[in-house]
């Protein structure tokens, strides 16, 4: 109860405020706009046509996150080079390699059937903004100013760019080839974790195991990264001298496979106190200033809709409208190969296909450079996909064949379709046009319903697994697309919930597996899911609340009965008192929760080095926890008995003890979890190690101390500086629409100088939310500011 008051206090707060007013003329409107932004930097637009509403929404975004549109837009349309040099031209040359080249109003038309009045719209929207920033250019974000540059305008291509998307496991499936290259298919699958079905790891004749190890991958995986500034990118007058003094000085433990995730669920009325269906979702990203995510509320005829999505695409992914809430994790979808191909030794822009040499498409291109310079390039493709590495000396070429190339592949933007949806039916439907990333969408809806379909286009492959690259001479070929709604599915379910939190969720008698995936996450956050979720049949909305937050960690649960049973001494013998009577929670304050995560550390760090062989480490970096566990249960099969296990049990303990009095100091009384030499939050703005430190003032933020870890609900990653997380999570009482609850760290805004850059941080790292209000009348009244955009005839 406490985090729900503490929202409503926070608001009632608020409401004491004098609403600013504002009117004023807006370009390429049709007719008049009213707008409300709620004190937690949502604006809620009220359109009177469906143009105006999406130019408006895009002319709101651009003006909170101004650099963060500019990055995109360079990102997507290869041009990061013209502001950063030579140093990002692979960035660059990778992005125009995978720039989606078909028809633009069937991509467009693929997300909405309005999708090209929207999309122009919100980029016509978004240029407004732009338009209006360019008068004052002294006045644009400091980040502007510091590099030197200006906004550039949008076209309706840069939205659907596919740079920033959960697109498929590429890079999984060369390092597993790589692996079995070493050690052989059978060891590394006795090493990874691969469920319900073993898959086939055997390299074909024709793949070269030595040419693996070749850095094939380096324009697909450079396009694909942050962009990241250094002093040389900004002017002399803001440039720091001294950039280690603000670089981090702990190391974190190397993350999971996998570990990144995100948790919703959805129950019937019949197991909440209310009588009423719910849905919960928080999506698990690398947290990042601004914020991945952008919330909004969109009205007009035919659209009442809230949420979040990406500040970037018009539309909510996450959220409701008057019918029903939505909410979406990742389901593992596979859309992406590695093929290789023998290349003429007489002409290497030729392929053998089926016996016979092929022709290269070949595009020739060029990328601006900083200094002023075009640099040349030639881009190619074969009949799967753009050639991302060629081997001169072995005459082999490597080219990624990528399902979301397809029309509709870039993410999100089918939840314009979702936006309007009316009933399971209708949402349904709208998940068949939604062909990336592969999502497990739940709905739940005013006439009682509860629902699940996994969504992503997935490619059929009936004769190999998409998890080791193979040859492109014809042998390997996807025979089309499964049918979207013939993934898995469920409605109404006798147990009266549906959760997922990115583990293997497809029912045993599902029969579609050749277009499901191998690889899941851990099971622990979403059988702890489950496990609160079955206990009771009068949820209340505290309880969801406390859930999505939840801290408890079942593999300490798992993990500590082994180390009862163990004989220690000193330090160790001491700390061990400390998990006696522990309750598995990994709260801020608990000396308990610092002790066990160092134990787990120690457990997959050492786990790693002792069963993984040196010659495969640098491809199989990190091993699942529940996959460690699987073995510590059976000892014979990994240590080879019981003693062993326990040998290896206590040495890691005692490791973990060691590391935290090397950390913390000797005092186990300070130990605490959750502290900025241990579990924190720190967000580094992307420029503010480049900045003089004058000039770095208000962008950083934190630290502030944090619980959980990856495998906790609440997930916040397995390092001690939470990395990802959710950021942005939503409540959703459904139809009872004015106590939804929701959160958006750090903030609206992506300008330092704006009140909502910073302002949601503190009340997100302490697990709080804010009133997700959605009727116009709570609305106005706790209103920051109003504002009325006027066409510019108006009179």
């Amino acid at each position: 109860m406490k985090k729900v008051l503490l929202a409503i206090v926070f608001l009632l707060l608020f409401s004491c405020k004098e609403k600013s007013e504002n009117e004023y003329k807006l370009p390429g409107l049709q007719e008049g706009v009213e707008v409300f932004r709620d004190p937690y930097g949502i604006n809620h637009i009220y359109a009177e046509n469906e143009y105006d509403l999406f130019y408006t929404q895009g002319y709101l975004a651009a003006r909170d996150r101004l650099f963060q549109f500019e990055i995109w837009r360079r990102q997507a349309t290869g041009t990061v080079s013209e502001i950063l040099g030579e140093r990002a031209l692979k960035r660059d040359i990778g992005t125009r390699l995978f720039k989606y080249r078909g028809d633009l109003n069937t991509e467009f038309s693929q997300y909405h059937e309005n999708g090209v009045a929207i999309i122009n719209a919100y980029t016509e929207g978004v240029n407004a903004y732009i338009d209006e920033a360019l008068q004052e250019p002294d006045s644009l974000p400091v980040e502007f100013r510091a590099l030197g540059i200006l906004p550039g305008k949008w076209t309706p291509e840069v939205v659907i760019s596919r740079h920033q998307g959960l697109l498929g496991n590429i890079e999984d499936e060369l390092a597993i080839g790589r692996a079995v290259a070493a050690l052989g298919a059978e060891k590394v699958k006795s090493l990874l974790w691969f469920h319900p079905k073993e898959p086939d790891l055997s390299l074909q004749p024709g793949i070269d195991s030595d040419a693996l190890s070749e850095n094939i991958l380096e324009l697909y995986e450079a396009y694909r990264t942050p962009v990241t500034f250094e002093p040389a990118d900004l002017l002399p007058e803001y440039r720091n001298s001294e950039v280690a003094e603000i670089l981090p000085t702990k190391d974190n433990p190397a993350p999971d496979s996998l570990s990144i995730g995100s948790n919703n669920w959805v129950v019937s009325g019949a197991l909440m106190a209310n009588g009423k269906p719910f849905m919960a979702n928080d999506p698990h990203r690398s947290i990042k200033v601004p914020s991945l995510r952008y919330m909004a509320h969109l009205v007009a005829p035919g659209w009442d809709v809230i949420g979040g999505g990406e500040p970037e695409i018009p539309g909510i992914s996450i959220g409701h409208n008057p019918y029903g809430a939505w909410g979406l994790t990742v389901f593992r979808t596979d859309g992406e190969d590695l093929y290789v191909y023998e290349t003429n030794p007489a002409d290497p822009n030729q392929y053998k296909y089926k016996g016979e040499w092929v022709n290269m498409e070949i595009i020739q291109d060029s990328i601006p450079l900083k200094d002023g310079r075009k640099v040349g390039v030639q881009l190619k493709y074969t009949r799967h996909g753009p050639v991302v590495f060629e081997d001169s000396k072995r005459k082999k070429a490597y080219a990624v064949r990528c399902a979301w190339m397809e029309p509709g592949g870039s993410p999100y933007l089918a939840s314009l379709r979702m936006d309007q949806a009316k009933n399971w039916d209708e949402f349904r439907a709208a998940c068949n046009y939604s062909n990336i990333p592969g999502e497990n969408m739940v709905w739940a809806d005013v006439d009682g319903n509860i629902g699940w379909q996994a969504v992503g286009i997935a490619p059929v492959r009936r004769n190999f697994s998409g998890l080791v690259p193979v040859p492109g001479n014809g042998n390997f070929e996807w025979e089309g697309y499964l049918p979207i709604v013939e993934k898995p599915h469920l409605l109404n379910p006798e147990k009266g919930f549906i959760e997922t939190a990115n583990q293997n969720v497809t029912p045993e008698s599902y029969s579609n597996w050749d277009a499901i995936g191998f690889t899941w996450a851990d099971s622990f956050r979403g059988n702890r899911i489950e496990e609160v979720l079955s206990a009771s049949k009068t949820h209340t909305m505290d309880e969801m609340a406390a859930l999505q937050t939840d801290y408890l960690s079942l593999p300490a649960r798992e993990l500590l009965p082994f180390l009862f049973d163990l004989s220690l001494e000193g330090d160790a013998l001491e700390a061990r008192k400390y998990l006696e009577t522990w309750d598995y929670i990994l709260s801020p304050d608990s000396r308990a929760a610092a002790i066990y995560v160092a134990w787990e550390n120690e457990i997959k760090k050492q786990a790693f080095r002792q069963f993984v062989p040196e010659e495969g480490q640098a491809y199989i970096q990190s091993l699942q926890l529940e996959k460690i566990i699987e073995w510590i249960r059976a000892p014979e099969n990994f240590f080879g008995n019981e003693a062993n296990r326990n040998t290896f049990l206590q040495e890691t303990f005692r490791g973990a003890v060691d590391a935290l009095s090397e950390r913390l100091g000797p005092e186990m009384e300070k130990w605490n979890y959750g502290q900025e030499n241990l579990k924190h939050i720190l967000i580094r703005h992307p420029l503010s190690a480049s900045l003089s430190p004058d000039k770095r003032k208000g962008l950083d933020l934190g630290p502030l101390p944090r619980g959980g870890n990856g495998y906790t609900p609440g997930s916040t990653g397995n390092g001690y500086r939470q990395s990802s997380g959710a950021t942005f999570r939503v409540l959703i009482p459904v139809g009872d629409w004015d106590n939804a609850l929701g959160i958006n760290s750090p903030g609206q805004s992506g300008d330092p100088d704006s009140p909502y850059y910073g302002n949601l941080f503190e009340m997100w790292a302490q697990d709080r939310y804010f009133p997700l209000l959605y009727s116009k009348d709570s609305i106005a009244k706790y209103a920051d500011s109003r504002y009325l955009l006027l066409p510019e005839n108006h009179k």
